[in-house]
C-alpha cells in the first residue's frame, strides 16, 4: 500500500480501454468501506461511462480531453437525501438540512472518492480529480438530475493511463505538520519551506512563460484569481440553498 501512495501522479491522457465490470465493483466497493460519519455513508457516486452523457459533462469540465477519452467519470456527491429518506419513512424526524451536516457529507464523500482512487491505482489505473466540479456544480447537478440534499463536491477520471508523467513535487513535510500545537512560521520558515519549488526548472519556465516574478503571483494573478473565486463561491452557496443545505 505504502509504494502505491508514494507514487501516485494525475493522470490526465487515458486509453479508451474499457474498465471490466468486476475490477469497477471492487473499486467502489473500496469506496463503500471508507469512515463514515455515524456509518450513515452520507454521499453518492455517479459513474458516467456512456459516451453521449460523458459529451454533456464535458463543457463542465472545461472540454478537458480525459473526459471523454476516459472510459469513465465518477462524480462525487454529498447526499443527505437517501438517510433522510429513510429517517422519514421510519416516522424519525430528520434534521440534515443544514451546513453542519453538508460537511459531514463532504467529509464522507471524499473520504470514499479517495478510498476509490488508492484501489483504482491498485489496479493499474489512472485517476484525475477534476477541481472544475465546484465551478460548474449547479450544471452538473441538472445534467445528472440530482434531487434536493444532493450537490456535487468532485469528479474522478478514472481508466487506463496513456502517459506515465514525474511525480509532483511536494513542500517538505516540516511544511504541513504540527507537533502537539499549531506553530506559526517566520518569514524565514516561508522562504525555506517553498525554496525548492521555487527554484525548480518547471517555475523558472512558468515564469517566463507568465511574465511574472514569482511563482506566487502565478497562483493569485492566473490560476485561482479573486473574481473567480468570488463567483465560484457565489454560484456554490446558491446550490447548497436551492438543495437544501443552509436552512439555518
Amino acid at each position: 500500500m505504502k509504494s502505491v501512495l508514494f507514487k501516485h501522479r494525475s493522470i490526465r491522457k487515458f486509453r479508451p480501454t474499457p474498465i471490466p465490470e468486476e475490477v469497477l465493483r471492487e473499486l467502489l466497493e473500496a469506496a463503500t468501506r471508507a469512515s463514515t460519519c455515524g456509518n450513515m455513508q452520507l454521499y453518492s457516486l455517479v459513474v458516467t461511462r456512456d459516451a453521449a452523457l460523458r459529451e454533456k459533462l464535458a463543457p463542465c469540465h472545461f472540454n478537458q480531453p480525459m473526459v471523454r477519452e476516459a472510459p469513465c467519470l465518477v462524480t462525487v456527491c454529498a447526499d443527505v437525501h437517501r438517510f433522510s429518506m429513510w429517517c422519514e419513512q421510519r416516522d424519525a424526524e430528520p434534521a440534515y438540512d443544514n451546513f453542519a451536516w453538508f460537511l459531514n457529507a463532504a467529509t464522507d464523500a471524499l473520504l470514499a472518492a479517495q478510498n476509490l482512487c488508492v484501489e483504482a491505482e491498485l489496479h493499474g489505473l489512472g485517476i484525475c480529480y477534476l477541481g472544475t466540479t465546484l465551478y460548474t456544480a449547479g450544471e452538473i447537478a441538472r445534467i445528472l438530475e440530482l434531487p434536493k440534499g444532493v450537490v456535487p463536491l468532485t469528479t474522478v477520471v478514472v481508466g487506463y493511463p496513456d502517459e506515465s508523467p514525474a511525480l509532483t513535487d511536494r513542500l517538505p513535510l516540516e511544511a504541513v505538520v504540527h507537533y502537539e500545537k499549531y506553530t506559526d512560521y517566520t518569514a524565514a520558515e516561508i522562504d525555506e519551506l517553498w525554496a525548492e519549488r521555487e527554484e525548480s526548472e518547471e517555475t523558472r519556465r512558468l515564469l517566463a512563460e507568465n511574465d511574472l516574478p514569482n511563482l506566487a503571483r502565478i497562483f493569485t494573478e492566473r490560476r485561482y484569481v479573486r473574481k473567480d473565486n468570488l463567483a465560484i463561491s457565489a454560484s456554490y452557496l446558491a446550490l447548497l440553498r436551492e438543495k437544501g443545505f443552509l436552512n439555518e
